[in-house]
């Protein structure tokens, strides 16, 4: 009898752990369980080329232009999990019909943060995750003239590069004394900064909200700190995420703000693994969680391989990109707390890379307009080759050069 192989979530995660398995056991019978309509789709271009009209979800659907099932998986539209019977290893869905499994893959994703002073029911308010979400905040773009964006984060700092696209007023309060303070350096993210003030964003940093609520005209009045009052015709959150790990804590799996897995992607159930934005993973400076495509993806193909059969193990070092203007933004690897060296390296005005040292070690890059360095950074972070600090801050040495080893 083939090996019964059950995925739940149409997210990179999930659509990663269908093709693996497939691949690592041709004979299995692999099913994907997504409860959107529609063939999984890449969600970078929601907060981009979607909400300027330039490209729809089904342009770039994950698995290719075959689909899901184009690689030999039965996958399930509209499909809701009502709740795992671990004993008898069967998935119920809502509406009761019932799914036997030898493996079950959990990548169920993440779920927005909400703040109570923008429900998402509110007229006006708009968070952004999904296609519906995503079609939403692009029909009130085309009628609005101005935003305002509550956090400056990639999500909310790529809605407003778009919004000041399509020549709305656009305003970002973002509670920390500067943008993207997790995912790059002071000096890397000024320049960011400046590039959308050049584009007319007003960004407010180290700025708090006191009140919020909506206009009997329509749009949105937003109480400051300061005293001040900004005033829109709509308002995107974007404040980070939470684990969907609901499903995974109902079924009594080890949950800790996420579904806790080994490197293996497997849960505190041997039948059951876990990948993506919903997983607790180890990492070098102990459990963590990550939310971005790339970790989601190669996450999930281990947890596949490793339900069909595989022993993999997940090491690979994570990156993120975001579009902004004309910049292009990058990092790979582990951020240190406290790394022993930091080398910049510039080759003109827009184009810059940060890298952290452990030791002769690079732990972290991140960057502007350098996908062709950022990809040997990558290289070396993850084959752990020493490098001289002098040679990666000097543009005329080709960082692929340092890829050879010493002599």
């Amino acid at each position: 009898m083939s090996r019964r192989i059950v995925i739940v979530g149409g997210g990179p995660a999930g659509v990663g752990a269908a093709m693996a398995a497939r691949q690592q056991d041709p004979d299995a019978e692999v099913t994907l369980l997504t409860d959107e309509p529609c063939e999984p789709y890449e969600k970078p271009p929601l907060s981009k080329a979607v909400l300027l009209g330039k490209a729809a979800p089904h342009d770039a659907p994950i698995a290719g232009p075959g689909g899901v099932a184009g690689h030999g998986v039965i996958v399930r539209h509209h499909a809701r999990v009502a709740g795992i019977d671990r004993a008898g290893r069967i998935l119920t869905l809502v509406g009761g019909e019932a799914l036997p499994y030898d493996a079950l893959v959990l990548a169920t994703g993440a779920v927005n943060r909400v703040l109570p002073l923008f429900p998402p029911d509110q007229p006006g308010v708009y968070y952004l995750r999904n296609l519906d979400e995503a079609l939403a905040i692009r029909a009130h773009l085309q009628q609005a003239k101005s935003l305002v964006l509550i956090g400056g984060g990639v999500i909310g700092l790529e809605v407003a590069a778009s919004a000041a696209e399509l020549g709305l007023k656009t305003t970002v309060i973002e509670l920390a004394p500067r943008i993207l303070s997790r995912m790059c350096d002071p000096e890397t993210g000024d320049i960011i900064a400046a590039r959308h003030r050049t584009a007319g964003v007003d960004l407010r940093l180290a700025t708090s909200i006191t009140a919020a609520r909506a206009l009997p005209e329509g749009g949105i009045a937003i109480d400051l700190a300061s005293g001040e009052t900004i005033a829109a015709d709509m308002a995107v959150v974007g404040v980070g995420a939470m684990p969907d790990d609901a499903l995974a804590r109902a079924a009594g799996l080890e949950v800790q703000d996420g579904i806790v897995v080994d490197r293996h992607c497997r849960t505190s159930d041997p039948a059951i693994l876990a990948a993506g934005d919903a997983t607790r993973f180890p990492g070098p400076h102990g459990p963590v969680r990550l939310e971005n495509w790339r970790h989601a993806q190669e996450q999930g193909m281990v947890a596949g391989r490793n339900a069909a059969g595989g022993e993999s193990a997940y090491d690979t070092a994570p990156s993120f990109w975001s579009e902004q203007f004309d910049l292009y933004i990058q990092g790979v690897g582990w951020p240190v707390p406290e790394p022993t060296a930091r080398v910049v390296r510039t080759a003109g005005p827009a184009t810059r890379i940060t890298f952290d040292l452990d030791g002769d070690l690079l732990r972290y890059a991140s960057g502007i307009n350098a996908q062709r360095d950022i990809a040997a950074a990558r290289r070396l972070i993850e084959r752990k080759i020493p490098v001289d600090p002098a040679a990666l801050a000097d543009p005329a040495v080709p960082l692929a050069q340092l890829l050879k080893p010493r002599a």
